[in-house]
């Protein structure tokens, strides 16, 4: 790798660093190739991003942002997933991590807020964006279809009993 490739590189780092949510750094211990894209492929789905990147070059991306923190954690062969979800990187991580002995959670950053391994475990385990957006728009739904219901239920009273007086009267 030549000066310019690391350069563009670092400016690619501190770019993601900027935009991201939250980074997860793991350790690499021997995953092999087909590992490494299954894990991609996952992050990729979830909006999430992995990435190999030397250390020292993520502690250069990493200086004046929020996850210049994240230096100490960056010892040995280590990956960086980041989201602009807060929690899409650490849930892939983390369910990756269960199913494959290779991968460790090192630990992480939320912005300025350094997480260590139950950390990220613990933010895994919360309901993504997503989710919390489905639960807001149901909660808001609801009183509004219980709202029609209540309406609706005294014309629907009426029309049964004038039904019942009909059907009494032809008898």
């Amino acid at each position: 790798m030549d000066r310019a490739q690391k350069s563009e590189l670092v400016a690619e780092l501190n770019r993601t660093f900027g935009e991201t949510s939250v980074v997860v750094v793991t350790r690499n211990l021997g995953m092999t190739v087909a590992q490494s894209t299954a894990l991609r492929v996952k992050m990729r789905e979830a909006g999430a991003s992995y990435k190999v990147a030397k250390n020292r070059l993520a502690r250069i991306a990493a200086e004046g942002t929020p996850y210049a923190s994240l230096s100490d954690l960056l010892t040995g062969p280590t990956a960086l997933s980041t989201s602009v979800d807060p929690v899409a990187a650490a849930k892939v991580v983390v369910d990756f991590a269960k199913t494959n002995d290779k991968l460790e959670i090192v630990g992480g950053a939320m912005g300025e807020t350094v997480l260590d391994v139950a950390g990220v475990k613990a933010l895994a385990e919360l309901p993504s964006l997503d989710e919390l957006r489905a639960k807001i728009v149901g909660l808001v739904q609801a009183p509004a279809t219980k709202v029609v219901q209540i309406v609706q239920a005294p014309a629907g009273q009426l029309a049964r009993v004038f039904g019942a007086y009909a059907a009494k009267e032809e008898a």
